[in-house]
């Protein structure tokens, strides 16, 4: 359950009309409901009462500073891939024995802030990267925590550009080569094994993929444990879906009860790290029309968002469902919506049946919580659009609006050029 809703054909976040943003602050511009923030953790976080666990959420998924300090308030722990990612998360208020440090390209400078911070562990995605964490905890005089991040070679039905677990993917280790690799870390002087992570993949809509992961994971972790290594923590990532469109996500009760029914006589705290799952459906992109253009072929709805503000339509082809924010009539016409950016991929719908949009009115793209502004660009030197927080009846702009001038402000012309 999310707090956008229609009353009487206007579109409504919490208690506030979506078009009183829009008069009072301009479009585009992302909004997203702190109420829905707060239950998806809730009931993510809830969904696994009964045992040791920790929530990290990803932080790649939406790294706004208010975003992450509600959660941080809440008793969330982070997954970040970057020093950047890191850093907002421990601006935010995170505790730091809460954070993860997955991702394939930890620079020497990333590791080193890791170690100073004091971070739960390290998901090694490499024997090379294991060294390298090996070298820099020694030089600080310091034994860091790792985990192997392992590859099981599970086919996660999502779409390629999210799916993480394949064999022919950058991540991890392949579980065949794990139990060696173990051998290899406890050799180092400057490492301590605390346990195993696994992510397959986002936006999974079928439980069965996270279960054949995890039977996997639970031989390996056998296997490890008769050799002697200390398995505390296993984390199984996030990868959990939403409904955009037509899909049927499991609840995280189910989620849970499933995986918790596996993990029986474990021993061992579960390390979870959603994101989509609790924030997708917790914003959207709000954008106004433009113009109407009609062509031979093509009815355009030409709106003032683009994709740098949303690139997921473009990247992923992926479906965002497109609401009128005021009353419209009962008349429908398939149409293309698309924005400003001099590239034939900036869309957000294709050929898609809606309202007759007339210029000047507000569109409201759904489900843009996740993967929204986290991935937006100041390409085309376009600003960046304002992030607001409603919280019942009052709201507060939590990233404010780029300016020309901010796109500039990090460069400096040699004089004379």
């Amino acid at each position: 359950m999310n707090y956008f809703e229609l009353r009487d054909g206007e579109l409504y976040c919490e208690e506030i009309p979506c078009r009183k943003i829009a008069e009072e602050l301009g479009t585009p511009v992302y909004i997203y409901s702190r109420r829905t923030l707060e239950r998806h953790y809730r009931a993510f976080d809830a969904a696994f009462d009964g045992i040791g666990h920790r929530i990290c959420f990803s932080v790649k998924a939406n790294s706004n500073l208010s975003i992450l300090r509600l959660f941080a308030g809440m008793g969330s722990g982070f997954d970040v891939v970057s020093g950047g990612e890191l850093f907002r998360a421990m601006r935010a208020g995170a505790d730091p024995e809460r954070i993860v440090y997955s991702g394939v390209g930890k620079t020497k400078e990333e590791i080193r802030a890791a170690l100073k911070t004091g971070i739960l562990m390290f998901g090694i995605e490499s024997f090379q990267e294991l060294d390298e964490i090996n070298k820099q905890a020694g030089i600080m005089g310091i034994k860091a925590p790792i985990a192997l991040r392992v590859n099981p070679d599970v086919d996660p039905g999502t779409h390629p550009y999210i799916s993480t677990g394949m064999k022919k993917h950058k991540f991890g280790i392949d579980i065949a080569e794990a139990p060696e690799g173990y051998r290899r870390a406890a050799s180092l002087n400057s490492v301590e094994i605390i346990g195993v992570t696994c992510h397959i993949g986002s936006q999974l809509t079928d439980i069965s993929p996270f279960i054949d992961s995890f039977r996997r994971l639970r031989g390996l972790i056998a296997v490890l444990r008769k050799d002697g290594h200390l398995i505390k923590y296993v984390s199984l990532g996030g990868g959990l879906g939403i409904t955009y469109k037509d899909e049927e996500p499991p609840h995280p009760s189910e989620y849970a009860a499933a995986l918790m029914k596996e993990a029986e006589g474990l021993d061992a705290t579960l390390v979870f790290e959603p994101g989509r799952v609790i924030v997708g459906n917790a914003g959207i992109l709000l954008t106004r029309v433009l113009y109407i253009k009609d062509t031979a072929h093509k009815h355009f709805i030409i709106v003032d968002a683009g994709m740098n503000d949303l690139i997921r339509p473009s990247l992923y082809q992926a479906y965002h469902h497109i609401l009128a924010v005021g009353p419209h009539g009962d008349s429908q016409r398939v149409a293309d919506v698309v924005g400003p950016i001099c590239e034939s991929g900036d869309f957000f719908a294709k050929d898609r049946e809606l309202p007759e949009f007339r210029p000047g009115d507000l569109l409201a793209v759904m489900s843009a919580g996740a993967y929204g502004f986290s991935m937006a660009s100041n390409y085309n030197s376009r600003p960046r659009p304002p992030e607001v927080m409603i919280n019942g009846d009052g709201y507060h702009i939590i990233r404010r609006r780029e300016t020309y001038e901010d796109l500039v402000a990090t460069e400096f012309p040699p004089e004379g050029a």
